[in-house]
């Protein structure tokens, strides 16, 4: 039986139009965070990765959006983070250059973190959300859904939507091609992001470690946390 076709998003920009083309070459346009940006203590990058752009740039066209849930995991006293026995054929691109992508499978589904401080040490922030932005009706047709906050709220869905997989590991952010983070013109205060334990891991699970904007529908469903103290 052939699997009836999806309707189009409901939302701006969820077809090819000259407004969409539009968008598409202002976020080509934008920055690409150097090296620099990363090379600072995993909890700092995760934060300042709040409102960035997290792009991917396909045979079908370019897709984006802004990031706005992440969570960091340390290199010391973390056992939550993967590289916490010691380097192994997985994680290894965890100890490589800052600015580089760590994407694992999990459960079928991959996920995305982007390698901080020095080469060495391993830590990292997962992306766990972007609100969709360009792109949209090539996210609908990876991930088989038409609700737009529901594209890319957490990690799996995230890369599912993206097109992002084991053979991005260990990708250069920092390049501005096939996978990258731009920078973004806006500034976010710091009374709109909002900080909470992780979610889904055993271990380490009081550390709050996850940051994400407030009052923003395409977070993860888990809600937990309050407003950063000043």
């Amino acid at each position: 039986m052939q699997k009836a076709a999806l309707p189009p998003i409901d939302q701006n920009n969820a077809k090819p139009t000259a407004e969409a083309a539009e968008v598409e070459q202002r976020i080509r346009r934008l920055p690409v965070l150097p090296r620099s940006f990363y090379e600072r203590p995993v909890e700092e990058v995760a934060r300042s990765l709040l409102g960035q752009w997290l792009v991917r740039e396909t045979e079908a066209g370019l897709l984006a959006g802004r990031i706005v849930e992440v969570e960091a995991y340390l290199a010391e006293n973390d056992p939550a983070n993967h590289a916490y026995r010691g380097r192994t054929q997985r994680n290894a691109s965890m100890f490589g250059p800052p600015g580089h992508a760590y994407v694992y499978a999990i459960h079928s589904r991959y996920c995305l973190n982007v390698v901080t401080e020095p080469e060495g040490v391993p830590s990292a922030v997962l992306v766990r959300a972007i609100e969709p932005v360009c792109g949209l009706i090539h996210m609908q047709k990876h991930r088989g859904v038409t609700q737009l906050h529901e594209l890319a709220r957490g990690p799996g869905k995230l890369c599912q939507a993206l097109a992002i997989d084991r053979r991005l590991d260990a990708w250069d952010l920092t390049l501005g091609r096939s996978l990258w983070i731009a920078r973004t013109s806006e500034i976010r205060p710091p009374s709109k992001i909002l900080v909470s334990r992780r979610i889904g891991v055993t271990s380490a699970k009081e550390l709050p470690l996850r940051f994400f904007l407030a009052d923003c529908p395409f977070v993860s469903a888990t809600r937990r946390g309050a407003p950063i103290a000043d």
